[in-house]
């Protein structure tokens, strides 16, 4: 007897609602996303994803990768007259500066007489992009090309595959979406902004979460809304770019006017499935929640958030070093978490390493690549927080809110209409 299950595209789809599989590679044609499970009837057009994706697109300033991209979107399914018909929801992105690729790639390098490379056990392969031709026989330190072969057996050289940051435009496009239902249901807003840049560290309580603005994120290419640090973070970056090393940094993420209540007890705790959303991003290192590692510093009296009554009659807490989720589950306060990014691993100057064939060597990897991460990982971590919630957002209106709520201890989900 056979039992027939379903298979998903094994680590390349999230979420259980709204559910998300991205696609595509770095050096491909292009790159996007499927989007099951979107609500229908939502306006919705190419325009609404475009501005996320043109503040996570290479080459927008002198911090970032040179690597020239417009990341125009088109959506191919799924909207119809302006809005969301509930189906799949088809989102591409052409690449259009992958330096060579496929057959008038090929056929350029054999009208300039350019040497075959020979990668036992495969047959005789051409040599891999002037960026990439090292990387077709040496694994680059810190990259995921030893890894790769060591779980396929084979990889696409050409700009890391779908380990290439490029994969996040699929992330991006769909938390534009997720983003668009969560302010239209319940208010909520979802905003990041870089905190850290080696050693430049923005100071705790200088930027007001309860005010601060997307424009103040985005007044500078490095996205600090505090000027002056944001100045010391540009200079840093600059510093080791122009070495041709690179640096990591934190991106800190907070989710305004969320609704109480979701997230669930035990393994599926809100806290969790943020920390595995963004963990999942390219170059992240670390996550931190509330208090973090700080926290351990505390006493529990000095930790507790205690509760009051505000002036609406709504159950507050004082502080919030539970970081907006207590128990796994949201209780309305601002959720806030930190999310540490490595320094960029493919710099500009010598490294040991092996080849396939386990031979050791040095290595000059060149390609184009950002000097530091962070201020084109600002809308990816705000996507991946906002399809969590989004995900979570639907599991709890199904389980809790099909029938009438207890009105003495629970809020309705969603604005009141006159707000909507």
């Amino acid at each position: 007897m056979y039992c027939l299950t379903e298979i998903q595209a094994a680590g390349s789809t999230f979420g259980n609602y709204f559910r998300v599989t991205t696609f595509g590679e770095s050096h491909g044609g292009g790159v996007g996303c499927i989007v099951d499970g979107c609500p229908p009837r939502i306006p919705l057009s190419e325009a609404d994803l475009q501005g996320d994706l043109d503040r996570r697109r290479p080459g927008q300033s002198r911090i970032t990768t040179p690597r020239k991209e417009t990341d125009t979107c088109r959506i191919y399914s799924g909207v119809s007259e302006g809005v969301t018909t509930g189906t799949p929801i088809h989102v591409l992105v052409p690449n259009t500066d992958q330096r060579g690729h496929g057959s008038e790639w090929v056929q350029s390098i054999l009208n300039h007489h350019l040497e075959l490379i020979y990668l036992k056990p495969f047959k005789a392969q051409f040599v891999i992009l002037e960026d990439y031709k090292e990387m077709s026989i040496a694994y680059r330190p810190s990259h995921a090309d030893a890894t790769y072969d060591m779980k396929y057996g084979v990889r696409a050289v050409q700009g890391g595959g779908r380990s290439s940051a490029r994969e996040t435009i699929g992330r991006v496009a769909s938390g534009a979406i997720a983003k668009k239902i969560l302010k239209l249901f319940s208010g909520t807003e979802v905003l990041a902004y870089v905190s850290q840049v080696h050693q430049v560290v923005l100071p705790d309580g200088s930027v007001d979460h309860d005010t601060v603005t997307l424009d103040q994120i985005e007044s500078n290419i490095v996205r600090c809304p505090n000027p002056d640090y944001a100045e010391k973070m540009i200079a840093a970056i600059d510093a080791v770019r122009t070495r041709g090393n690179s640096i990591g940094g934190v991106v800190t993420c907070i989710v305004r006017n969320a609704p109480r209540g979701i997230g669930s007890p035990v393994f599926d705790k809100l806290e969790a499935e943020l920390a595995k959303a963004v963990m999942s991003l390219p170059a992240t290192k670390g996550f931190e929640f509330g208090s973090g590692f700080a926290g351990t510093f505390l006493t529990g009296s000095e930790h507790n958030d205690e509760f009051y009554t505000d002036e609406h009659g709504r159950i507050r807490t004082r502080t919030n070093r539970s970081g907006g989720i207590q128990g796994g589950i949201s209780n309305g306060e601002i959720i806030n978490m930190r999310v540490a990014f490595k320094p960029t691993a493919t710099i500009g100057k010598k490294q040991h390493t092996v080849t396939r064939e386990k031979q050791e060597i040095e290595l000059l990897a060149r390609g184009r690549h950002d000097p530091c991460v962070v201020p084109r990982a600002v809308p990816m971590v705000e996507a991946m927080v906002a399809l969590v919630l989004v995900d979570q957002l639907m599991a709890q209106y199904a389980q809790c809110n099909l029938f009438p709520i207890n009105s003495e201890l629970q809020e309705p989900l969603n604005l009141e209409p006159a707000n909507l």
